[in-house]
């Protein structure tokens, strides 16, 4: 295992998840030496975060690490929580990359040297240049007023949730209707519990059309492969919420409509608590309606090209809901409706206080262009949106990678030639954009 105190890597990469391990693969390509340092284990995000029954929302033969295709039986299948941990350790096993599990990086700064100072649960040491690669989901994010809840209510965050036998006897409230709170709704809800869900803007998409998964379709349009600087609104694109969909089962849709025929309790964006009662605004039609048009807004792209491209593929009919909202329920006493408790799948907020370095805007969003900040050897990698709509996924982070991996090397090569370590990676970084 690579030391650690008093060391000094010419690269320093943080986090050991698929990020860290994809440029890790591609520095070592490169013949640069450095190490990897992830707090917990490889794959502890996919083995303590996601519920029993979790499972990919896109297909296997999207998994492609650097050198590491997926190369299992079930191309178009989804992969299982365990199934990602064990594709991360073979990645692991398969390069062996220099990688110190078990330590955490407390403090990132940067000397007046221009060298990078790194404190760590193991000492301290230095290096030339580091990457961040312990993507954006750090702290479960929960509002206030959860704290209003009656104390004999349990609530959790859908990062601690596993199943439903692990939550006390009674109906569920579910608040969210991202990826997450619509697939824990569901498993609640096959499980046979009384499910209350708090619906909001999330969109939503197809899972299957006119014959193929529409991840496959996009991917052939070149969706996950567009950049960003090809966006008009690019700060508004990097918030945008996933489209909620499911791989369980072999891949289907989720349908909120279709809960609710069968007897999930659908509400609109919980705005307040009072005691016991619980208030909602009156946009749950309004919800279900856009997340609808937007999963029909791809479904016109698909047609669009399946026509110009003279793809050949089966007619389908259009969704029809199955259900409409005869009220719009503006509150709901938990005590009537025996609710004993709550997960908030409310997401994540990014903590990056440990770098004490100004490259991050009034959001403490870090500000780059594809990863390369203002400041020279500091990269960002595994944000979504980083570049591309793939970008902090198995399908493109490779991508990502080999981008901050040619820069790194370009910078190195350039600090040779000139014979310093510090004013060469300025002029390079100077000649990117950054924003």
């Amino acid at each position: 295992m690579p030391e650690l105190y008093g060391a000094h890597y010419p690269v320093a990469v943080v986090g050991g998840g698929q990020a860290g391990l994809s440029v890790s693969h591609c520095l070592r390509e490169r013949a640069i030496a450095h190490v990897v340092v992830e707090a917990n284990r490889v794959g502890h995000e996919w083995r303590e975060r996601r519920w029993d029954s979790f499972c990919l929302v896109t297909p296997n033969w999207q998994c492609r690490l650097p050198g590491h295709p997926y190369a299992g039986p079930d191309p178009d299948g989804f992969m299982v929580r365990s199934e990602i941990v064990r594709y991360l350790e073979e990645y692991v096993a398969r390069f062996d990359p220099p990688l110190v599990e078990g330590v955490s990086v407390t403090g990132l700064r940067r000397s007046p040297g221009g060298v990078f100072e790194l404190t760590t649960s193991a000492g301290e040491f230095t290096a030339d240049q580091v990457v961040v690669a312990t993507g954006p989901y750090h702290t479960p994010s929960v509002p206030r007023m959860a704290e209003r809840l009656p104390g004999g209510v349990e609530q959790i965050h859908s990062s601690r949730y596993r199943n439903p036998s692990q939550l006390p006897d009674g109906a569920v409230l579910v608040v969210g209707t991202g990826q997450s709170g619509c697939q824990i709704a569901e498993d609640l809800h096959l499980a046979g519990r009384q499910v209350h869900l708090a619906v909001g803007s999330a969109p939503r998409v197809a899972r299957f059309y006119r014959g193929r998964d529409c991840v496959a379709w996009l991917d052939e349009m070149g969706h996950y492969a567009k950049g960003i600087d090809s966006f008009d609104d690019v700060s508004a694109v990097r918030m945008r919420v996933n489209h909620y969909v499911t791989g369980r089962g072999g891949g289907r849709d989720i349908d909120l409509r279709a809960f609710a025929r069968d007897g999930m309790r659908l509400y609109g964006r919980l705005t307040g608590i009072d005691g016991g009662i619980l208030e909602f605004a009156d946009d749950l039609k309004v919800n279900l309606d856009r997340a609808d048009a937007v999963a029909d807004g791809i479904k016109d792209a698909i047609d669009a090209h399946i026509t110009a491209q003279g793809v050949p593929a089966p007619d389908e009919a259009r969704y029809i809901p199955v259900w409409e909202p005869a009220e719009q329920p503006e509150a709901l006493d938990l005590a009537e409706a025996r609710i004993t408790s709550v997960i908030w799948s409310t997401g994540f907020t990014r903590d990056h206080r440990w770098i004490e370095i100004p490259v991050f805007d009034g959001r403490g969003y870090p500000m780059h262009w594809r990863g390369v900040t203002s400041t020279p050897g500091l990269y960002f990698l595994g944000l979504p949106w980083q570049y591309s709509w793939g970008s902090g996924r198995f399908e493109a982070v490779g991508r990502d990678a080999e981008f901050l991996a040619d820069h790194i090397d370009a910078s190195r090569r350039l600090a040779d030639v000139c014979g310093t370590l510090t004013g060469a990676p300025t002029e390079l970084a100077s000649a990117l954009p950054v924003g």
